[in-house]
């Protein structure tokens, strides 16, 4: 079976790196799945989006990531975001907290996009908000 090299790494660390049969992610176009041979682009990652990353042995990789872009070459694909977490090191608790937060705060920017970073976590970590 084919595989594509995934590099996916945050500005505090690297997140995952392995070989995948498939990523799928939610860029400002849309939702974009990558195969193995792959035309080469460049997305931008949405805010508040949930990458998942099959794994060769099968296995899916969820990770909550917070803007940035991603590319795709014939090498691969590297995800380069803001923030990310891995869907096992999500607390839920303080997640829905911070989004009981923002929605308390209403319509300012910087409330909006902790929304959507804590809609993201939860997505990742498979709850609803």
């Amino acid at each position: 079976m084919a595989t594509l090299q995934v590099e996916l790494v945050a500005v505090e660390r690297k997140i995952w790196s392995g070989e995948a049969t498939m990523v799928i992610a939610r860029t400002t176009e849309g939702e974009l799945g990558v195969l193995p041979g792959h035309a080469p682009l460049l997305g931008q990652l949405a805010e508040g989006g949930v990458v998942t990353i099959r794994t060769d042995s099968g296995e899916d990789v969820i990770v909550a990531a917070h803007g940035g872009f991603l590319s795709v070459t014939e090498r691969g694909v590297s995800i380069l975001a803001e923030t990310a977490e891995i869907s096992g090191d999500i607390d839920v608790e303080r997640a829905r907290e911070a989004l009981r937060r923002a929605e308390e705060d209403g319509d300012d920017p910087e409330a909006l996009n902790a929304a959507r970073r804590a809609q993201s976590r939860l997505r990742a970590a498979g709850e609803t908000a």
